[in-house]
């Protein structure tokens, strides 16, 4: 009879719709959002109901409604998007033991399903974790994708984060974007020496956070990606687009390495050349594989104080549109928060 009570006053707090922003055909960028309303979800086996706060953007949610990840992403249409989330568990289901109502948490949702446009979603309990209260929800929005593909990228490199590492050579391009800004960051913490590329508008930014050498990716030497200092990169962190390897080769050392956290085709049967010739310089596609573990290191790195999430700009859930519009511009220095208070 207890247990009935505290599911149906639990039931009571938890309302039977909510907005949530979609798109319900491939294309049309901003123009192809809608505001809804619909039936908020249920937590099914191992998973959490939370009560969004906050969700970031990220390049590839963007990407998905043009279609670019087709036939795998979305799984099916209409598709509310939006993977990084921060908000407050409000419900559990079936064989959930770590978490339990009220708790404040960091999530990544399950792609297929999406679901960070909205005022609740449903998160998997492997792929959430306690965000302490010196991490905002806005600033814990912002790691899943972002700081991981950092993350992995570096370690991919050769990063160690234990003071166990070598002093390496990295290059991170588009420094001052969601990834670079991370990328910096944590670079600088595995006792790396940096090399970063970023509009002029960003170098003194991007110095204060770690680089040890900025280029305006503008001026014929930023373009070629020399380091003033004359090092040879062991590692590049690249998160933009549109640099040829020839211009990454002849800046690397003998067995150096770029990590393309946006690889295309052309990238992709690169590296598999590279592999059959056993090239020393390799082209390494970089696909984020989502961890607990990561995210819990993440975490506390901000929980310390020892890695900032940089907001570019905040929106209301209500003004979603104009924060996918600037996402697609490709123009922020950081992250581009939506939060679901109006």
């Amino acid at each position: 009879m207890a247990a009935a009570a505290a599911a149906a006053t639990k039931a009571a707090n938890i309302p039977a719709t909510m907005r949530a922003v979609q798109y319900d055909a491939y294309g049309g960028g901003a123009a192809g959002l809608k505001h809804v309303e619909v039936p908020v979800p249920s937590a099914k086996k191992n998973e959490l109901l939370l009560k969004l706060e906050a969700a970031s953007i990220n390049p590839v949610d963007w990407k998905i409604q043009k279609g670019m990840l087709r036939p795998f992403l979305p799984r099916k249409l209409p598709f509310i998007p939006v993977t990084d989330v921060a908000g407050v568990v409000v419900d559990v289901g079936p064989g959930v033991n770590g978490f339990q109502a009220g708790d404040q948490v960091v999530a990544m949702l399950n792609s297929f399903y999406g679901g960070g446009l909205a005022e609740y979603a449903v998160a998997s309990e492997n792929l959430t974790i306690k965000r302490p209260p010196e991490v905002s929800a806005a600033e814990g929005s912002g790691l899943p994708i972002a700081a991981a593909t950092a993350l992995q990228a570096l370690r991919a490199i050769g990063a160690k984060f234990d003071g166990t590492g070598k002093p390496l050579n990295v290059l991170i391009t588009a420094a001052s974007g969601g990834v670079g800004l991370y990328a910096v960051q944590l670079a600088k913490l595995a006792g790396l020496h940096i090399t970063a590329t970023c509009g002029a508008r960003n170098m003194e930014l991007v110095r204060s956070l770690g680089a040890d050498e900025a280029l305006d990716y503008r001026t014929p030497e930023g373009a070629s990606l020399q380091s003033p200092s004359g090092r040879k990169y062991d590692g590049v962190v690249h998160c933009t687009v549109g640099i040829s390897w020839s211009t990454f080769e002849p800046q690397l050392a003998t067995t150096g390495s770029v990590i393309d956290i946006t690889p295309n085709f052309t990238a992709i049967l690169k590296s598999a050349m590279q592999k059959v010739t056993f090239a020393k310089k390799r082209l390494v596609p970089l696909l984020l594989s989502p961890n607990k573990a990561d995210l819990e290191f993440l975490v506390g790195l901000l929980k310390d104080g020892k890695l900032k999430t940089l907001i570019d700009s905040r929106f209301p859930l209500s003004e979603a549109s104009k924060a996918w519009e600037k996402s697609i511009e490709g123009h922020a220095t950081g992250k581009i928060i939506v939060e679901m208070k109006d």
